[in-house]
């Protein structure tokens, strides 16, 4: 049996996935905030597929990309505490890129979104699950990536269920602050790793 070694690689693709969910949360934020599109069966359907190809696409491929790397090929080798943030990243983007797909289907097709009340618990535990793994690794930047996206789901959770009249609209400054923070964390990271450059990630 032949056996194969690559080479370790410092391009982690934190990058995609960084940018595709800051474009959904701008583009749904904005909306959520400012109202503007107003809602109806055409704008729904164009922000689902905005959703499903960035926020969803764009993050499951991040997140395959790091399990992969990370388990068959070992060629994100780090510390062990950086490595054991990657493997919460990766868990992390593979999980919130399908259930961006599965919210820009159901917003498609014009379902309700009562049942999300559920899923924004589980997704809260998780962001919290990635606050702990990244202030415990060192890692500030990225762990205020998940205290944004925790602020989003404990918001969303009584929103959803319909007793938060006011939570629509402070889901969207949530997502908006983040989707903002994202995008710096998008630019921090390909400019590190492109041309040197020191920006705090």
């Amino acid at each position: 049996m032949t056996a194969f070694e690559l080479a370790p690689s410092l391009f982690v693709p934190i990058a995609i996935g960084f940018f595709g969910l800051g474009t959904g949360y701008l583009i749904w934020g904005g909306q959520e905030v400012f109202g503007f599109p107003t809602s109806n069966p055409e704008v729904n359907r164009t922000m689902s597929i905005w959703a499903f190809w960035m926020s969803g696409f764009m993050q499951f491929i991040t997140g395959v990309y790091l399990l992969t790397g990370l388990t068959w090929f070992q060629v994100f080798s780090k510390p062990p505490a950086t490595t054991s943030a990657l493997y919460m990243a990766a868990l992390a983007f593979t999980a919130y890129g399908t259930h961006w797909f599965a919210l820009a289907h159901r917003r498609y097709i014009g379902a309700s979104d009562q049942p999300e009340g559920w899923m924004s618990i589980a997704f809260f535990l998780l962001s919290l699950l990635g606050v702990i793994v990244f202030i415990a690794a060192r890692d500030v930047p990225v762990a205020i990536v998940f205290i944004g996206l925790a602020l989003i789901y404990l918001t969303a959770i009584p929103t959803h269920f319909g007793i938060f009249p006011g939570g629509v609209r402070l889901t969207g400054v949530w997502r908006l602050l983040t989707g903002i923070w994202l995008m710096y964390m998008t630019w921090a990271v390909v400019l590190n790793l492109s041309i040197g450059a020191h920006w705090w990630t």
